[in-house]
């Protein structure tokens, strides 16, 4: 393995990969104070050159690549009251277009009840407003405003401490159930579904609902009474949703002592696909599943009896992927390239079970995390958090999968894109960049390097890792046939790239990701080309403002960083079209 990634699969076009590595470290504002470092002789860098096949792209991905989730405890712990504010609405709107899958391990107990506020027959009480903010924070009398058709609020700062307050101690409890693995139930109800799609369409996202799968019979067949009445209810509101049933089946049994084959998987699905045609609106609806955990033995197998019985119910195959559990503690394991390439591995196995049975089905990762365990404390919402993260992007890119969905978009948790105060992390900026500039059209790379014989025995490995697609057509800032690469930089010493071949002698524009402020990589607050990004107000990105390199210079990668280059004027040809 030598020291270039380019993450592409055999059939791909790519040349000889050679560079130099370096075994030292340079100076890196990066490291806590106390670690030693010595900076790299002039035989100890790296030059590579970098070239692009222009001709035709190796994947077309669907234009909703990157997108969301939101897990069904934000009903718990209140935060779903709060989808209505301007700045989440704002911040989703900034990743659009793309899926909000509402899913996750407590998609398998919800229970929808029809009433529009169950707080009305609680009775009112001398701090009623208080106790039931939960249900209120959303009445029209409550700073709501109509916005091109959508509701949002500038929610009171004592309703924001209330919340706080209260997530910070449902948190506890969400944490002693899983932890117990014994869950609670928890009611959607009608208003809640508003709130939901009130949210989801304000920001041009598309949303993909979890039902119940552990609502069963006597004889282990799926209760379909509640879902039933949940798509009537929609139906009614013309609410365009799509759907998926349950979570990591495969796991039922250490959930909640109840197994579920395959076989019983595939009819649940098919009576889900006949209960969606029985309602007239919901009859084209798009149906995604079946949704299985990490692909190993337990799950593959409950893939591939799937995909024979019901492959071709579904519109894609959905499975999950999470790289760690939850008690890691060392911000050095989102930059370990082993750990980054288990997902290639995990995608292989997938792919390989899908086109036994149904060649050419789409596939999506369908929830996709650091951890699996709900998020790493202090970890999981840093700047080093953003290499797995972009580098995930990469290889599903490469790979062929056609959607990734990224838990969470918000929550209490330790995984989301956006933290309690409203305010963007570090992987909400990796992503809206990656939105602005990066399109659907996936271009294969090819390097080559100049190298100094490497040691006797010495193990090369791939931290530098780069990707190219065509840049998003949605962006009128390049004009078609433009090109945007993205690379990450493991290394603890600057790298060099130079553009050869068809990129040679072209002006580029640089979007340069660092951490912000003294904290390195643990930093939740990032620079853009040396500027720190944060929302100038609720409705307000700031400028993303590129650094233009000129024709011929060759780039020049910090340590332990994650950049964007444009390459303008192109006039690729799989990128016109």
């Amino acid at each position: 393995m030598l020291g270039v990634r380019t993450h592409a699969c055999a059939s791909l076009w790519i040349a000889s990969l050679a560079l130099v590595v370096s075994s030292s470290y340079s100076p890196s504002a990066y490291q806590k104070p106390g670690f030693s470092v010595r900076r790299p002789s002039f035989m100890e860098r790296t030059l590579v050159l970098l070239d692009v096949n222009t001709r035709s792209p190796i994947r077309v991905l669907n234009d909703n690549f990157l997108s969301l989730q939101l897990d069904p405890s934000i009903i718990k712990d209140g935060w779903l009251d709060f989808l209505s504010s301007k700045r989440l609405v704002t911040l989703a709107r900034g990743l659009a277009p793309a899926y909000l899958r509402f899913g996750g391990k407590r998609t398998d107990f919800l229970h929808f009840n029809n009433h529009k506020n169950l707080a009305k027959f609680r009775g009112p009480g001398p701090d009623y407003y208080l106790k039931n903010y939960e249900d209120d924070i959303v009445r029209s009398d409550i700073a709501l405003d109509k916005q091109n058709g959508c509701k949002v609020a500038n929610h009171p700062d004592i309703m924001l401490e209330l919340q706080r307050e209260k997530a910070a101690s449902t948190q506890l409890v969400l944490l002693k159930e899983q932890l117990s693995n014994i869950y609670s139930n928890i009611t959607i109800t009608a208003r809640s579904l508003d709130k939901l799609y009130n949210f989801a369409d304000c920001a041009g996202l598309h949303l993909v609902l979890g039902l119940n799968a552990l609502h069963r019979n006597p004889d282990n067949s799926w209760n379909t009474s509640s879902t039933l009445s949940l798509l009537k209810y929609g139906a009614g509101k013309k609410y365009n949703i799509s759907w998926e049933l349950g979570n990591e089946p495969n796991s039922y049994r250490s959930l909640v002592g109840r197994a579920v084959n395959s076989t019983q998987w595939a009819q649940d699905y098919t009576k889900l696909k006949t209960l969606l045609q029985s309602v007239r609106y919901y009859h084209k609806a798009h149906l995604y599943g079946p949704n299985v955990g990490r692909p190993r033995k337990n799950a593959l197998l409950m893939l591939d009896g799937f995909m024979k019985n019901a492959g071709t119910v579904v519109d894609a195959v959905t499975w999950q992927h999470y790289y760690m559990d939850g008690r890691v503690k060392k911000v050095e394991d989102f930059m370990k390239t082993r750990l980054m390439d288990t997902l290639s591995e995990q995608i292989d196995k997938v792919l390989k079970v899908v086109s036994t049975h149904t060649r050419g089905k789409k596939v999506w990762l369908g929830g996709l995390g650091p951890s699996w365990t709900g998020g790493i404390n202090n970890l999981s919402q840093t700047y080093a958090a953003g290499f797995l993260w972009i580098n995930t992007l990469g290889v599903a890119a490469v790979q062929g999968i056609d959607v990734v969905l990224r838990h969470s978009f918000f929550d209490y948790g330790y995984t989301h894109l956006v933290d309690q105060n409203f305010n963007p992390l570090p992987d909400y900026w990796v992503s809206l960049i990656f939105k602005r500039l990066v399109g659907p059209k996936v271009l294969a790379v090819r390097v080559a390097g100049l190298q100094r014989k490497p040691q006797p025995g010495r193990v090369i490995r791939d931290k530098l890792r780069i990707y190219a697609h065509c840049t998003s057509l949605s962006n009128h800032n390049y004009a078609k046939g433009s090109i945007t690469i993205y690379i990450i930089n493991l290394h603890r010493s600057r790298k060099k790239i130079k553009l050869a071949g068809t990129l040679r002698n072209k002006t580029v524009h640089q979007y340069l990701l660092q951490p912000h402020g003294t904290e390195g990589l643990w930093a939740k607050h990032v620079q853009l080309n040396g500027e720190r990004l944060m929302m100038l107000d609720n409705e307000t990105f700031p400028e993303l403002k590129p650094k233009t390199l000129k024709a011929g210079r060759t780039i020049t990668m910090p340590p332990l960083t994650i950049g964007f280059y444009v390459i303008r004027s192109m006039n690729a040809y799989a990128c016109r079209r």
